[in-house]
């Protein structure tokens, strides 16, 4: 089946819990995790949750465990993709993965580079699965996250479902 019939198919309303990693936003301040929230609901799908948690390596994976365990179906971390030294997004939450995605990275970066330039090789977006939890990792700009979000994960995230949870099909 090819991948235009794929997207066709749909897979219903699916849950996507938005995790913004920052030290310095509160959820009052935060303007990426509200877009994507935004983007995922005029997509047809619902948000679980939307949280900000610090710039802190166990602060970030006790929040991914945290939804893993209860068998979310996606989340979505916006923040700490850089190179700063506060940025440590992608170390927090790579060792869960039990599969990579690493196309998701790659598209990312390409996609990027059409946009800002060379300067798309600084982040680290990343993805992968931690369980059957599909897991995104973007950088915390607002145009970062709309570049991922509406041009990458929503396009293909019924296909994602139906791979990786064949029995949630609706």
């Amino acid at each position: 089946m090819s991948a235009h019939s794929h997207r066709e198919q749909g897979a219903g309303s699916i849950t996507v819990h938005v995790i913004v990693v920052s030290s310095t936003r509160t959820e009052a301040t935060d303007v990426s995790g509200k877009r994507i929230a935004e983007l995922v609901v005029h997509a047809g799908h619902h948000v679980g949750s939307h949280g900000v948690v610090d710039d802190d390596v166990e602060a970030i994976r006790k929040a991914v465990h945290v939804h893993a365990a209860a068998e979310a179906q996606v989340v979505v971390l916006t923040g700490g993709t850089g190179l700063a030294p506060r940025d440590v997004t992608p170390e927090a939450v790579e060792p869960l993965f039990t599969r990579r995605l690493d196309g998701f990275g790659e598209l990312f970066r390409s996609l990027s580079y059409g946009e800002i330039g060379a300067a798309a090789m600084l982040s680290r977006a990343t993805a992968g699965l931690v369980g059957s939890t599909i897991v995104f990792v973007v950088p915390g700009s607002t145009a970062a996250c709309e570049l991922a979000v509406g041009r990458l994960i929503l396009p293909e995230l019924g296909h994602l479902m139906r791979l990786v949870r064949p029995a949630d099909r609706s």
